[in-house]
Order: C-alpha cells, then structure tokens, then sequence
C-alpha cells in the first residue's frame, strides 16, 4: 500500500484502505468537486472504489494494458 495515501489529499494521509475506498472521488489529486459532480451525474460515481470498478474504466484500462 505504499505511496497509495500520496495519491490523496492531505487529510486521507493517516487513513487505512478501507476508508480510502469509501472516500469521496473529489478526495484524489488533482479531482474537484465540479469533477466528481459530474461523475456522479455521468456514472453514478461516488466514491473512490466506485470509480475503481466502474466498468467503463475497467474496460478502457483493460485495451491500453493489451495496447502496451
């Protein structure tokens, strides 16, 4: 799990990969609200692990790993 914290803003620094995946999108860098409004509007994409395992995003990560 290392340096995945870093992938978070300050206040998700101390926290454990449970409450990571239950983190708002906007709680990444580099994500706003204005951003993770609209995934929720486009996808119904709340959290972090929503975001993890939408299958549009599984699908098109899948294609660029093949595509390497």
């Amino acid at each position: 799990m290392a340096g995945i914290n870093a992938k978070f803003d300050k206040e998700y620094l101390d926290k454990g990969i449970d409450e990571l995946a239950k983190a708002p999108v906007e709680a990444l860098k580099g994500l706003s609200e204005g951003d993770a409004q609209k995934l929720k509007e486009a996808l119904n994409i709340k959290t972090v692990k929503d975001l993890g395992t939408n299958k549009f995003f599984v699908w098109a990560q899948s294609v660029a790993k093949l595509a390497e």
